[in-house]
């Protein structure tokens, strides 16, 4: 029985994995914003998948405020949080709460359920090239990485790639640094984040929210971080926002 169990896994990952070197998006981070636009582009009919790093997708969601699990978000998302059942609590002044955990939960049920492939433990090293233009990523289990193996890693193939990474921005910097690429930010390269200033920082996540080079794109801290914005804490509007902001982009620029 043992013999046959380790079979189904293999096997059924291996099928999971082959359907998905070659992919319509390739989102890397599974935080909020990364999450919201995987679900957005799989129900308009897109390939997605997402890899994430860590073993539990969700981000920055899960420990809410120092491990308080609440979550704030604006008024103006009850919608989104309605989209995927999430219950809310009204606060003030425009605000409400959510738990924590639920939205996480909530955020990759739903992303998984509209087709999107997940795969944790696997961390994104490098980026694909051709002709001026991103067009996949390089891949490699996560503890391979930490261990500092000298592992040879895959390649999945994508018309776009989304950078998700939150605050480090790992596949802009990467992209800025590694292959000298110009980006399109107000010096052509990572401006970094500033310190923290809430209100700002909501809205400029969404403005910042855009495609950096042909092919590549950044949503919620990755492109705060990319284009200076600021800080802004355990309030989540702005990520939901720009993972749907960001998707709308990515459907203009990959349509037929």
């Amino acid at each position: 029985m043992e013999e046959k169990i380790s079979k189904f896994i293999i096997k059924s990952f291996f099928e999971k994995l082959n359907d998905s070197l070659t992919v319509d998006v390739a989102i890397v981070g599974a935080g909020p914003s990364g999450l919201i636009a995987a679900k957005a582009l799989a129900e308009a009919g897109k390939k997605v998948a997402v890899f994430e790093s860590k073993l539990a997708p969700g981000g920055g969601i899960w420990g809410g405020g120092m491990l308080f699990n609440e979550i704030v978000l604006q008024e103006n998302i009850v919608p989104i949080l309605e989209e995927y059942g999430i219950a809310f609590r009204k606060a003030e002044d425009g605000y409400v709460t959510a738990d924590a955990v639920e939205v996480a939960s909530a955020l990759i049920y739903g992303a998984v359920h509209a087709g999107v492939r997940i795969f944790n433990t696997v961390r994104v090293e490098d980026l694909m090239m051709r002709d001026g233009k991103v067009c996949g990523v390089v891949i490699n289990w996560n503890p391979v990485a930490r261990l500092e193996m000298h592992v040879d890693p895959l390649v999945i193939t994508s018309k776009a790639v989304l950078d998700g990474t939150g605050h480090p921005s790992e596949l802009i910097s990467l992209a800025s640094s590694k292959a000298g690429i110009t980006l399109d930010t107000p010096t052509g390269k990572v401006m970094g984040e500033k310190p923290m200033w809430m209100e700002n920082g909501e809205s400029s996540t969404v403005m910042n929210t855009k495609r950096l080079y042909p092919g590549l794109y950044a949503s919620g801290m990755a492109a705060n971080n990319a284009m200076g914005g600021f800080r802004m804490g355990p309030i989540f509007g702005g990520m939901f926002l720009s993972g749907k902001k960001v998707a709308g982009l990515i459907m203009e620029d990959i349509q037929p």
